[in-house]
């Protein structure tokens, strides 16, 4: 995101402070409101979309005009895309999140610490999320309705790439909540590269902070803001093909995981192969991946097996997001944890394996967030996992971890009833604590 480039981070404005006010207040609001109500409010949302999808699709095909003329990267070329089928996608996972049960509410700890005096822990909102991301625009759609659901407000910050999409999706989004219950005030979009900047200073206002994009992305928002950030950097996924395999599968795999949507952070980037295995699963590999369009490079191993072009030390830490896949050939499952360990971001990784001792170690053994057996990486989705959406993807080891659904936007509560309770009296021993477990 090149408006983060070199840049320094102002003060916000009065304007800026008084939007974010704004969104907190909505949102104080929304954390009221009940399930039911926030289940109406999404399916309104998605509602408004359908009958703003001509608008949303017109201003979408404006935003890669623009991005042609200005020579933007295919990788983002590919997220910025919005057609019809995409966007219907986005739609349906609106409707699936109204579906799922209500994250807020829920009982997590009931314990009486003693008679009278009645301790429990309730999931909650977290308050105002501010989430940048470049292009993607359906982020839009997915973000402000894991909000809605979640019972917090949203301010979000696109790419300048996506700036009309982004602006036609919120229009919509907040002309459905405008006949609910929830106010249209809960989101909020910004659109100057000062107001982008300037969010990562509204701490007391945004509790946490989410981005979606480039490493270098990440990286600046991780060391110029007070809030918290959830997110990750680096997408830089394994396959790694062991000796006792089922080669048309583990083929079928890679090929799916590397070119079903390489722009995807989920997309593989190195495939490790058992050297025992090497010789004829590169045999059916190489012409699969190149007919589909993959550049192959290649260690020293690899390409006497036939791999064209050469890797370098540089390709195992690269994250391509394109259609460039580095193989190495490993002499067993340690040299692949091994390389994994020091290469991989901790997002997600496979193995393809009929040997379930071996399935089992590397399950145990890749400290990912997604750790896979014979299926492809693209399946790290919120989506796919049936949260209904994603918010973003962690890779860090405190949860959430992984796809962040609805349980990631909510924290907790400890509420305690009492009938005129003194610390005083359990100091003294003149009474003591049962810590008797209650039903949740």
């Amino acid at each position: 995101m090149s408006v983060f480039d070199q840049a320094s981070v102002p003060d916000p404005s009065p304007e800026l402070l008084q939007r974010a006010a704004g969104v907190r207040r909505a949102a104080m609001a929304l954390g009221q409101c009940s399930d039911q109500q926030r289940r109406k409010a999404l399916l309104a949302m998605a509602t408004a979309l359908e009958a703003h999808a001509e608008a949303i699709v017109a201003a979408n095909r404006a935003d890669l005009e623009a991005a042609a003329a200005d020579g933007l990267a295919q990788a983002l070329v590919a997220r910025l895309k919005l057609d019809h089928v995409k966007l219907a996608g986005a739609i349906e996972g609106v409707r699936q999140l109204a579906a799922l049960a209500d994250p807020l509410g829920q009982r997590q700890l009931h314990t009486e610490l003693d008679a009278g005096l009645v301790l429990e822990r309730v999931s909650v909102p977290l308050g105002v999320v501010g989430v940048i991301f470049e292009a993607r625009p359906d982020a839009v759609v997915q973000i402000a309705s894991l909000a809605i659901r979640s019972g917090n407000g949203a301010i979000l910050k696109g790419g300048r790439e996506a700036a009309r999409s982004c602006a036609a999706i919120l229009a919509a989004l907040q002309q459905g909540l405008s006949g609910t219950a929830v106010s249209p005030e809960a989101l909020a979009l910004l659109t100057s590269r000062e107001e982008s900047l300037a969010l990562l200073k509204l701490d007391g206002l945004v509790d946490l902070i989410i981005p979606r994009g480039s490493n270098a992305l990440v990286r600046f928002i991780q060391d110029h803001t007070r809030i918290p950030v959830l997110g990750h950097a680096d997408g830089i996924c394994h396959l790694y093909v062991d000796q006792d395999v089922d080669i048309p599968q583990a083929v079928r795999i890679a090929v799916d995981a590397k070119t079903q949507y390489p722009a995807a952070c989920n997309a593989i980037e190195t495939l490790l192969v058992h050297r025992a295995v090497a010789p004829a699963f590169l045999a059916a590999a190489i012409p699969a991946l190149t007919a589909a369009g993959v550049e192959l490079r290649g260690d020293a191993a690899a390409q006497a097996l036939g791999i064209a072009g050469g890797a370098t030390e540089d390709d195992w830490r690269t994250e391509y997001s394109d259609l460039i896949l580095a193989v190495k050939v490993v002499d067993d499952l340690e040299e692949a944890l091994a390389h994994i360990a020091r290469y991989g971001s901790r997002h997600t990784d496979a193995i393809a394996t009929r040997d379930d001792a071996i399935a089992e170690r590397f399950l145990r053994a890749v400290d990912s967030a997604g750790v896979y057996r014979n299926c492809s990486t693209r399946f790290a989705d919120g989506f796919r996992y049936g949260f209904g959406a994603e918010v973003g993807i962690s890779t860090q080891t405190l949860p959430p971890r992984g796809p962040v659904g609805l349980e990631g936007l909510v924290t907790y509560r400890y509420r305690l009833r009492g009938e005129g309770h003194i610390a005083a009296d359990y100091a003294s021993g003149q009474r003591q604590f049962s810590h008797r477990a209650l039903p949740l």
